[in-house]
């Protein structure tokens, strides 16, 4: 390898389909607006609440990143640290 020549890496991305994103935006929205609104109209606890929106993000997740379905993924970005 000479002096003159260089090494270059691409990386290609790939955006998710569009009907993906607008399926995980909706289980997003539904997930932190519509899912708490409709529980406390029903009185359903808290913890049920939170279970629930954390089932639907999840999904979300899953729809816009074509994860798997083990149930085992997070969120990308996701730290509890």
């Amino acid at each position: 390898m000479s002096a003159n020549q260089s090494l270059t890496t691409v990386t290609t991305v790939q955006a998710p389909p569009a009907g993906a994103m607008i399926l995980g935006t909706g289980l997003a929205f539904a997930s932190l607006i519509l899912l708490p609104a409709v529980a406390t109209q029903l009185g359903v606890g808290a913890a049920l609440t939170g279970a629930m929106r954390i089932a639907l993000m999840r999904a979300s997740s899953r729809v816009i990143s074509g994860g798997s379905a083990s149930g085992e993924t997070s969120p990308a970005g996701f730290s509890c640290h």
